[in-house]
């Protein structure tokens, strides 16, 4: 008697469990008798019903999960301001580069022909040309830098940048 219990309830489980798993609106994909009777118009298409992901435009299916993936991330930095930012600030080590986000961490190095310390953090937001593009923080071991002296480095970055436009634009 136990075991007649246990089949009718795995029964019951395997019925539920392959209902649920149907994709349809009702027991075994069925609907109601207003959705048929417009289904069954001369000329109606029929797709198959799958869930959407929330926020999407396309339809998703268990196969989706198996398919290659573009993994490939656009960079939005303007090569002529990265390199550039490279070329003027070479005097300082870099600690960290960021081409993802467009940040440059330089750490404290000392201008040819100078005696004081100076330190930079470049931020490329922008893959245009343009100085709104170009965001740079300076600072020397006393602290921030005068606006003068960073409004330099900038325009050293930008004109450098410009050059190398200019050169690429001659090949």
């Amino acid at each position: 008697m136990p075991s007649r219990a246990l089949k009718s309830v795995a029964i019951l489980f395997l019925i539920t469990t392959l209902t649920a798993c149907g994709g349809g609106s009702g027991l075994f994909g069925r609907v109601g008798p207003a959705a048929t009777q417009a289904d069954d118009a001369p000329g109606a298409v029929r797709t198959p019903s799958t869930p959407a992901i929330e926020g999407s435009d396309t339809e998703t299916t268990i196969w989706d999960a198996f398919r290659k993936k573009n993994n490939e991330a656009n960079v939005q930095v303007n090569r002529y301001l990265w390199q550039a930012s490279l070329d003027v600030l070479s005097f300082m080590p870099v600690q960290s580069i960021d081409p993802f986000t467009g940040v440059i961490v330089f750490g404290y190095g000392n201008p040819p022909g100078g005696g004081k310390a100076y330190r930079a953090t470049v931020y490329i937001d922008d893959p245009a040309l343009d100085a709104r593009s170009l965001n740079v923080a300076l600072a020397s071991r006393g602290g921030p830098v005068a606006a003068g002296t960073q409004r330099a480095v900038e325009d050293a970055i930008l004109n450098r940048a410009r050059q190398m436009r200019i050169a690429d634009g001659r090949l």
